[in-house]
């Protein structure tokens, strides 16, 4: 339900992260033992809107468990570096990465807020800045994080941002068609569901989470007022999970049946700095 959000809201959603952290570790969502295989997590269109990333240097806002940032490393960038405000979840995309090679100075972690990474990150500036699809919701301002965002973003450099769309926020979870929800809600999101998108069947103690849904609009208004040129928004009417359940799982990704109206899943920007 919508309700202002509690004071200790950053502290409550750390928590369920950091419970879920040896669970995404084991369990099939995640696949280590395929990722350390060599198995891809960026998604095709990730890798083809993004680029050569060969001797770049890739910042990952909310890295989670490290897995896409160290992608971006086995696809050539030069350094990455993946922030996330959980401990646990660092601590393990560190073990990860030595385990996989990866020096400290090729693949370094930090755990920190994502509004406080330009002063917990070991460089002042990266030729790319990349947030990946679920990130945005965890946060309640959306420009604050624009603007931090932004500013780490080297002369002729860019930020990029995978993401599911704020419209799926406002449907009916069995079927998609209904709007059950305000798309302009400013209060927060409270849920106390237990388990999560991994895995559904494990005993879970910490399951109040806090979320906000950012419109479309502002999003790219914010990144707009940050100083960055927004080179495209695309839509897509494809998705990462089985978001509603009349979702068809089709080609590695879920849409809609092909009788179906479709309507925007995901979206992904992307916003230059001028030289």
């Amino acid at each position: 339900m919508y309700s202002p959000p509690p004071h200790d809201w950053r502290d409550t959603n750390r928590k369920r992260w950091d419970e879920r952290v040896p669970i995404h570790l084991a369990g099939d969502f995640y696949d280590l033992d395929a990722f350390r295989a060599g198995e891809d997590t960026l998604r095709d269109f990730e890798l083809a809107e993004v680029g050569d990333v060969r001797g770049k240097s890739l910042l990952h806002l909310q890295c989670h468990i490290g897995l896409d940032t160290l992608s971006w490393a086995r696809h050539g960038a030069a350094r990455v570096v993946g922030l996330d405000f959980s401990e646990p979840a660092v601590e393990a995309a560190r073990e990860l990465a030595a385990e996989l090679g990866f020096t400290a100075e090729r693949a370094a972690f930090v755990a920190a807020d994502v509004y406080d990474a330009a002063q917990a990150v070991p460089d002042s500036s990266y030729d790319i800045v990349y947030t990946g699809v679920g990130a945005l919701g965890w946060l309640p301002d959306v420009g604050r994080w624009a603007e931090t965002a932004a500013s780490l973003v080297a002369p002729g450099g860019f930020l990029y941002l995978a993401e599911c769309h704020p419209l799926t926020d406002i449907l009916d979870d069995a079927t998609g068609t209904r709007v059950e929800h305000d798309y302009f809600a400013r209060d927060a999101w409270v849920d106390e569901r237990p388990g999560g998108y991994a895995d559904d069947g494990t005993p879970t103690v910490h399951n109040r989470s806090v979320e906000w849904q950012h419109p479309l609009g502002d999003v790219v208004s914010a990144l707009a007022a940050a100083g960055l040129r927004v080179d495209f928004l695309r839509e897509r009417d494809t998705t990462l999970f089985a978001r509603f359940g009349t979702l068809e799982r089709r080609d590695g990704v879920y849409r809609f049946p092909a009788d179906r109206p479709r309507v925007p899943l995901m979206y992904s920007l992307k916003a230059s700095r001028q030289r």
